[in-house]
């Protein structure tokens, strides 16, 4: 063969080897033994990958209290879900720190061994959601995409990705895939006083929204669950703190006293949410232990 040929046959291949790096891969199925949750993540070269989460957080539905009307609807939809009856997507809003996220984790963990799987994603990934679908599709197990922390400013793509998959797109999901989101915002996006231009009424006072707020309300009329959180009050915070101090190995006598520590830890950081209980109940034991 012509040498100079064969150096240009080799550059060829070479770059071919470079040119295919960059180009998008179908997503692959992880290792669906590996665990029962896994998070979706993109790297920089824009493939993504499903990397199962070594480590699943062990909180128990029984872990959380005060918050058992919210816990009796997810864990009735959710039960639905892996029985294979129809169940609805679920968005979870509301003050932070009260049990969202801890909730839809304390599912996956009672209704694992029935087949149930969680998928975290990114809400700047949730453009590849119908990837995600498509993988999970043919799957036994029943699928909860998880989405943490969920809001979007106007017009970031995942807004638009997420409520096609939700409703109305030819790629929605099966029936083995359900989506649970949590927000601080009830309607996803940032609200103007502004829009309340757009409002219109009837000579009679019926209200009809404008468009602007029509499409800020579109995205969480989708869920078909809406889940509502309240902040603490006192009573139900101190009840959370003893219950975390509890699981930790605190003696009853103890947790009494504590009460007062609690209330002053809570006050500092200017909220009484299960967040704060439980990390006012580490420090607490942390500090109760090295001193035995």
């Amino acid at each position: 063969m012509n040498p100079s040929f064969e150096r240009l046959l080799q550059r060829a291949e070479a770059l071919i080897d470079r040119i295919e790096a960059v180009l998008p891969r179908p997503l692959g199925a992880p290792d669906w033994a590996a665990s029962t949750a896994f998070r979706y993540r993109k790297r920089s070269s824009g493939h993504g990958t499903l990397e199962p989460v070594r480590h699943v957080a062990g909180i128990a539905l029984e872990d959380l209290k005060e918050i058992d009307g919210q816990k009796e609807r997810i864990q009735r939809n959710t039960e639905h879900f892996v029985k294979g009856l129809p169940a609805n997507n679920v968005l979870l809003t509301g003050a932070r720190g009260t049990g969202k996220s801890s909730l839809v984790k304390a599912c996956l963990n009672t209704y694992a061994d029935q087949g149930l799987r969680l998928i975290e994603v990114d809400k700047a990934d949730l453009v590849d959601l119908p990837d995600i679908v498509d993988v999970v599709a043919d799957r036994p197990e029943r699928f909860i995409v998880y989405c943490d922390d969920l809001s979007f400013e106007d017009g970031e793509p995942g807004y638009k990705a997420l409520k096609s998959i939700l409703d109305g797109s030819v790629s929605a999901t099966g029936a083995n895939v359900l989506i649970y989101a949590t927000s601080n915002r009830r309607h996803l996006l940032p609200e103007y006083m502004k829009e309340n231009l757009t409002y219109t009424h009837t000579a009679d006072g019926e209200v009809h929204p404008g468009e602007v707020v029509e499409e800020k309300i579109s995205l969480s009329e989708r869920f078909g669950l809406w889940i509502s959180f309240y902040p603490f009050s006192q009573d139900e915070y101190l009840t959370i703190v003893a219950q975390w101090l509890l699981s930790f190995g605190v003696s009853a006598g103890d947790i009494e006293a504590a009460r007062p520590q609690a209330l002053v830890w809570a006050l500092e950081r200017g909220s009484r949410s299960g967040r704060v209980a439980y990390q006012f109940a580490r420090d607490f034991a942390g500090s109760h232990s090295a001193l035995a």
